[in-house]
């Protein structure tokens, strides 16, 4: 009964996650992109901050590293991650599923951060290979000419690439830093503080102000199934089965959630799904089974054995 709850869960989170990108193009049309990120980390961040004075016993960060740990997750892995995707889904060239295939590269990042900055981690000759794959997943995505590298098509899918890389860097260097904040105090005031400088952002680009939102159901329905759904409930079912999978089985989600964004996208907003995006995709998964071999390895007779007891 536990690994059918597991299996669902993990099925929930990959199509709220996936979706989500379907959620964030719709609301594009209504919003400006930065600024429709901080809103939206506006409401999901007093909703887990809610959550998290509920569910633990220190509901605020205490003293230097704990505060520092949220610095770097508010910036790199809730603000930059979100404004660089925001900005590049808003290219038309960058399809729901382009863009869920393009952040799917972040386990692979986050390996290869690691590898660079954790003294405990090595970067293998296959871990190398295996990075290098999953960045030409993104070139072949990208689909670049050679007569022209700086179009629209090259800059969206080079901002969502930014973003990966954002949150990846993010991932590795709140690993260096030693506190035992929370998850749930750290992912919220992270939320509040990513929104905050969300903001800050929006007002100095001049496309963005309060006036340019067009408030109508359509645009309400993103703004509440992304603060709600993909963000607030989203990382309370991530915490779950993160306890109960572990780091290896839940990074698969990442390689789940563009099925679910494709489709989406496809049902939602008639976005068209081609092979190069297939391509690009199946190139960056290989890279990710590569880079964690061994904990695949590790992991697959458990998964084999356990659905055989079903």
């Amino acid at each position: 009964m536990t690994r059918y709850r597991n299996v669902a869960l993990f099925v929930v989170l990959a199509a709220v996650w996936g979706s989500a990108f379907m959620a964030i193009k719709a609301g594009l049309e209504y919003f400006p992109p930065v600024l429709f990120a901080a809103i939206r980390y506006d409401i999901a961040g007093v909703l887990m901050l809610g959550y998290a004075a509920y569910a633990v016993d220190r509901w605020r960060p205490r003293g230097r590293s704990e505060w520092t740990l949220v610095l770097v997750g508010g910036t790199l892995m809730i603000a930059a991650y979100h404004a660089f995707l925001f900005v590049g889904e808003g290219y038309a060239s960058v399809t729901s599923a382009v863009a869920a295939v393009v952040v799917s590269l972040s386990p692979v990042l986050t390996t290869g951060f690691a590898r660079l900055l954790l003294p405990s981690e090595r970067l293998t000759p296959a871990g190398i290979a295996g990075l290098l794959l999953g960045l030409v997943g993104v070139v072949i995505l990208s689909d670049p000419n050679p007569n022209s590298l700086v179009t629209s098509s090259v800059v969206g899918k080079g901002l969502v690439f930014a973003a990966a890389g954002s949150f990846a860097l993010g991932s590795v260097l709140t690993r260096r830093i030693d506190a035992e904040l929370p998850i749930e105090t750290m992912e919220a005031w992270s939320m509040i503080l990513g929104a905050v400088v969300m903001h800050v952002v929006s007002v100095a680009r001049p496309t963005e102000s309060f006036a340019a939102i067009r408030w109508t159901p359509e645009a309400i329905a993103a703004m509440a199934y992304l603060s709600i759904a993909a963000s607030a409930l989203g990382f309370l079912v991530y915490f779950d089965l993160l306890d109960r999978l572990g780091p290896i089985e839940i990074n698969l989600v990442s390689y789940v959630a563009p099925v679910f964004a494709a489709l989406s996208g496809w049902w939602f907003l008639g976005e068209v799904i081609d092979l190069t995006t297939v391509g690009g995709f199946l190139v960056i998964f290989a890279g990710f089974c590569l880079m964690k071999r061994e904990a695949l390895a590790r992991e697959l007779p458990k998964i084999r054995a356990a659905v055989l007891r079903q």
